[in-house]
């Protein structure tokens, strides 16, 4: 984590249209912190066609910044971040527009980052605390997902998509997310990925009933965005196995055909005395295209493994410009 003196602490607000609950949620927003002498609330708008903007410049807010059209979430929260280290935050807690979260529980996702026990914490919606309301679509989707994810990256995962997490400063450097459409499983696989330590707690959540996402209105899309993100991300960060797991079923797969084929063949000519090998030749056929492709799946491991070397000199060079585009000095107070 990243030390000043005086700890600062941005509550960051990302809002497309909100101007419903805006005020509500900011009003609730706590003014101290347990371990900051600095709390300032930051809101990203993502081209409000409402009054949203208009109600947090009301209300006061410290720093109000605009996408002008709307960008999508994965940018707006791209830029909460940079705007987060260019002013000189040691911690940012992201929290919806919405109401849904408990802003009480700010403190309980700080607390591990101060203590140096985590790097990123995230509101858990399936850590025990069941949430009210919750669309079960929702909670296949995450369930699956986090699974699918924890394969992969050889850690158990929680909540994929709970927008309510806070970060060090740390993280916020380490980070290089690259979609637009949202930021929430990129950010936990790339973390995992950097070893970044990320801490899932439970916290309450209540969906109201009437409220209509707006991730989520258009759920086929939506569905279709979240897995083709998690896949890509996959592939960029651990494509070993990415890759080489389907490789090595599919290797498995030509030889137990070509064993299994050899055995029966074996057993038919001392069995019979003939050496007849056209009835297995779709059986043969089989195997070699499975065994070609299982090949190809090994050689795309090694040359996304080279890629991927790359990528990680490249992101520490950027993590080091960072530093020093961010230091305390250079940081606006």
């Amino acid at each position: 984590m990243y030390y000043l003196n005086i700890m600062k602490l941005l509550i960051n607000i990302p809002a497309f249209n909100e101007e419903k609950t805006i005020e509500k949620t900011i009003k609730s927003l706590p003014k101290k912190v347990k371990g900051f002498d600095v709390v300032k609330y930051q809101l990203i708008d993502d081209g409000s066609t409402d009054n949203t903007k208009k109600i947090a410049k009301k209300l006061k807010v410290n720093y109000i910044y605009s996408n002008g059209i709307n960008r999508g979430l994965g940018i707006t929260f791209k830029r909460a971040v940079h705007k987060a280290l260019k002013n000189g935050f040691d911690v940012m807690v992201n929290i919806d527009a919405d109401g849904q979260f408990n802003p009480n529980d700010i403190s309980q996702l700080t607390q591990p980052i101060l203590k140096n026990k985590a790097d990123i914490t995230i509101a858990s919606r399936f850590s025990g605390i069941k949430a009210k309301n919750m669309p079960k679509i929702k909670s296949f989707l995450n369930k699956y997902g986090s699974k699918l994810v924890g394969f992969f990256l050889g850690t158990q995962t929680s909540d994929l998509t709970c927008g309510f997490r806070a970060y060090s400063r740390e993280s916020m450097m380490r980070l290089n997310l690259t979609h637009q459409f949202t930021y929430t499983q990129e950010t936990i696989i790339d973390a995992l990925s950097k070893n970044l330590k990320i801490v899932w707690l439970p916290v309450k959540v209540t969906y109201f009933k009437n409220r209509k996402a707006k991730m989520t209105k258009n759920l086929s899309n939506f569905i279709y965005q979240s897995f083709m993100i998690i896949i890509k991300t996959l592939r960029d960060t651990k494509p070993l196995k990415f890759f080489g797991f389907p490789a090595f079923i599919l290797i498995l797969i030509a030889f137990v055909i070509f064993a299994g084929v050899f055995l029966n063949y074996i057993y038919n000519y001392l069995d019979l005395g003939t050496l007849k090998v056209s009835p297995y030749k779709n059986w043969l056929g089989l195997a070699s295209i499975t065994l070609i492709l299982g090949i190809q799946f090994l050689v795309f491991a090694f040359l996304a493994d080279m890629i991927k070397s790359s990528r990680n000199i490249n992101e520490e060079q950027m993590y080091e410009q960072r530093k020093i585009r961010f230091s305390k000095g250079a940081s606006k107070k």
